[in-house]
């Protein structure tokens, strides 16, 4: 005797993975923002993917509070799940990633609004900035405290809780640049903020560099990630890239947050630039490393003559929002370095990461509508 699945069942198997939709989502938006040929077309487009995110992001943040309400315990146990606890802070994450909500608003609302959006997004960096710092720390805490994860099941998304740091510089370099296109940089205090970016973010890419380390001594020991685990090695790709995008972008800046004697010499604005610039290539190229190793572990999957088939999940949306930091930074350089062929290939680099959103987006309907999920 068959049992029929109700939409009340299919609620109930509501995951955290879904949150990376709207990562992949939000990521795309701040891509089209950042391509430096601009038009209307393309702002329309950025603004599309922004409100669809937000339309995304309330339909997850209702359905898994269903699910937690019809399922007592589930709440608990999404946090001490070997799998699910890893993407919990993908909604911390999606609340301040960038061009998802808060840094969309920054790039899209402040210059077209009065100074108290302006002055809002300035206090929610600083509790964005504290509570990424106390959960990352409170998750990490608690996979060490209930999990044990063996070696030869390590995968980039390991990085997950520090995801939440990594994103400060983003978040921090937008707003700064959003009240500096406004003329409204003295409401906010750029020097603070760039401060408190640069340290957070420094502790976010040295946790996850950590965490990468041990991958690469995983891939050494135990070959590639099993079949179903070959999406999370993009991961390995956002920390570096978010990094490099954010101190870019903030170093492009450097005129406008320091004061001319900053730390005593008048020299401090061009010595930072040119230091965050230096940085910037550095772990873009480690980024564009792990970027061409992601690929070709999907090799067998596209191009082999017997080619396997991987099961849809949600974690397909990694193949997109890490790659979105590499294409953010890309973009950084080029304006950074005027160079053309930089630009021209990040903007090659978007039109494909658009595709591959597409792709993904339609195969989660289909599966959902053959209630294959």
């Amino acid at each position: 005797m068959t049992t029929s699945v109700g939409i009340r069942d299919r609620i109930g198997c509501y995951r955290w993975t879904w949150f990376t939709m709207t990562m992949a989502t939000g990521g795309v938006a701040n891509v089209m923002h950042s391509i430096p040929y601009q038009s209307r077309w393309l702002t329309g487009v950025g603004l599309g993917f922004f409100f669809l995110n937000l339309c995304l992001f309330a339909m997850n943040c209702i359905l898994i509070t269903l699910r937690f309400c019809w399922r007592p315990g589930s709440f608990r146990s999404s946090f001490t799940d070997q799998m699910e606890s890893l993407f919990v802070p993908a909604v911390v994450t999606d609340v301040a990633r960038t061009a998802t909500i808060f840094i969309t608003i920054c790039q899209y609302g402040i210059p077209n609004v009065g100074p108290w959006l302006l002055e809002t997004m300035g206090a929610l960096f600083w509790i964005y900035v504290s509570a990424s710092t106390v959960i990352s720390a409170g998750l990490y805490l608690t996979l060490w405290s209930t999990q044990v994860f063996p070696i030869h099941t390590m995968t980039p998304v390991w990085v997950f809780p520090a995801y939440p740091l990594l994103l400060t510089a983003p978040f921090g370099a937008n707003l700064i640049a959003a009240a500096s296109s406004s003329g409204r940089l003295k409401s906010i205090n750029p020097v603070a903020i760039a401060m408190a970016v640069v340290t957070a973010q420094g502790t976010g890419f040295l946790i996850s560099f950590m965490v990468c380390a041990a991958f690469l001594y995983r891939l050494m020991t135990q070959k590639l990630p099993r079949d179903n685990q070959r999406p999370g090695v993009f991961i390995s790709i956002g920390p570096p890239g978010f990094t490099a995008a954010g101190l870019v972008q903030l170093g492009s800046q450097t005129a406008d947050i320091l004061p001319v004697n900053f730390m005593g010499t008048e020299h401090a604005i061009y010595i930072l630039r040119l230091l965050s610039y230096m940085v910037g290539l550095w772990l873009w190229g480690l980024s564009i490393w792990f970027f061409l190793v992601s690929v070709g572990s999907l090799w067998k999957y596209i191009f082999a003559e017997h080619r396997k088939k991987i099961s849809f999940q949600m974690t397909w949306f990694s193949f997109v929002f890490p790659n979105t930091a590499l294409i953010t930074a890309t973009e950084q350089l080029g304006k950074a370095f005027d160079s053309n062929g930089l630009r021209i290939f990040g903007c090659v680099l978007a039109a494909i990461i658009v595709l591959v959103w597409i792709l993904i987006f339609a195969k989660m309907l289909r599966c959902l509508w053959n209630k294959e999920l």
